[in-house]
């Protein structure tokens, strides 16, 4: 290898913004694409799976990679935009090869891989993996103690075996940092089995915003895999109305004793749910939105809405409503927009800010009906109130465009116009 030539470490390469020779940005790394040769010939890297701006994965030879350095890669600017497929004889470095169990040659010891490095070839545009770093020690809680040491690729062995129980710490890690819609979309390309490894090394908040970003089949196939009592602690940390959802996909038995590992009053939230119609507002809406008396301040408003778990469609307003304060409420007075908020004093009470001339949707109202209000009315939060005038929950605008888009938009490859090198 050339001199000085640098040693990439693939973990730091996840993520990693694409640009083009004039500094438009293409997309991000999604991954690396490898194939394994014959002996301990280290494997040739053949190019970067990069997810574009309109979250197609496309291929780009390394021979099209310009520069990989200062925490971004640049490329000729000549992208083909055919979604990338994966073949027979490739192997996806952070997807395949990360957390897999090898064998050092020299002493036959098993250790676990954290991360591999790449090098390119002197006076040419190949690259190689070049480094391995490895744990030693056997898998599990513990691992993390182990010794850990770089080694050439020709020292280790086991890379070509298929492993089950493979593990997914160092993968997971790798993601920490993408939004549950972009983890979804590099888990939804992952084989079965390291998806299932995968969910099964997310925490139960991590995993229910990824479920709630994934397409119906991978929803059912993963809570499928996980244990019942583990599955009903995720579809609780999950918003009830995508719990309600997902448990609409599954089979009555499995439905019902998913329910009753639940804690009582998220189940019942889910079963309320699951009673209305699927395309009405009842059946779009959350029971979870920002309720306060008409007591409350603007600065008990203002702290609500500050809460780091909120989606921004349910910060945007506060309903104020009659005790009780937990949906079904008790008589619905009306809503206060965070811009409202922010205009008045922090001593003010919200009942004397509330919007009472919105009217509120029934939860039987149909989709196209609650698409019109929306549009009519500019919003992207709506009350749900029933007969008797208590706030049942808030329709939100993600949850209307979910309904709207294809049942299969998630999966759809989006065209657009201008993106660099298509």
């Amino acid at each position: 290898m050339a001199a000085g030539a640098p040693r990439i470490f693939v973990s730091h390469l996840a993520g990693t913004a694409v640009f083009d020779p004039v500094g438009d940005q293409v997309g991000r790394v999604s991954d690396l694409v490898a194939m394994l040769r014959v002996g301990r010939r280290p494997p040739r890297l053949l190019g970067m799976v990069v997810e574009v701006l309109s979250r197609r994965r496309v291929f780009v030879p390394m021979t099209r990679i310009t520069g990989v350095e200062s925490g971004q890669v640049i490329t000729t600017g000549v992208v083909n935009m055919r979604r990338f497929e994966q073949r027979p004889t490739e192997r996806l470095v952070l997807g395949e090869l990360l957390d897999r169990r090898v064998s050092l040659v020299e002493t036959g010891e098993e250790v676990t891989v954290l991360d591999i490095a790449i090098q390119q070839l002197p006076a040419r545009r190949d690259w190689e993996i070049d480094r391995v770093f490895v744990r030693r020690g056997k898998g599990g809680a513990l691992r993390r103690k182990g010794e850990t040491l770089t080694v050439e690729w020709s020292a280790v062995t086991g890379f070509s075996l298929e492993e089950h129980g493979q593990g997914a710490e160092n993968l997971v890690a790798t993601f920490e940092k993408l939004r549950p819609a972009d983890l979804a979309n590099a888990l939804h390309h992952l084989s079965p089995k390291r998806r299932a490894e995968v969910a099964a090394a997310l925490d139960d908040d991590r995993l229910a915003d990824v479920l709630e970003e994934l397409p119906e089949d991978d929803q059912v196939e993963i809570l499928g895999k996980l244990k019942e009592e583990r599955a009903a602690d995720v579809l609780e940390a999950m918003d009830p109305d995508d719990a309600a959802d997902l448990l609409n996909e599954l089979p009555e038995d499995e439905k019902e004793r998913l329910l009753t590992l639940m804690q009582p009053d998220e189940a019942a939230d889910v079963r309320r749910l699951m009673s209305y119609e699927e395309r009405t507002a009842g059946g779009l809406m959350t029971t979870e939105p920002i309720v306060l008396r008409p007591d409350a301040t603007v600065a008990d408003a203002l702290a609500r809405v500050r809460q780091q778990d909120l989606s921004p469609a349910l910060a945007a307003q506060v309903y104020v409503c009659r005790p009780p304060d937990e949906t079904p409420t008790g008589k619905y007075l009306g809503t206060v927009h965070f811009q409202r908020l922010l205009r008045d004093p922090p001593f003010t009470l919200v009942s004397s800010l509330v919007d009472s001339d919105l009217p509120p949707l029934g939860p039987d109202t149909a989709l196209p009906a609650v698409t019109s209000y929306f549009a009519a009315y500019n919003l992207v939060a709506a009350p749900v109130v029933d007969e008797s005038g208590s706030l049942l929950g808030a329709v939100t605008v993600d949850d209307v465009l979910d309904h709207l888009l294809p049942e299969d938009w998630r999966e759809t490859e989006f065209h657009e116009e201008g993106v660099s090198g298509g």
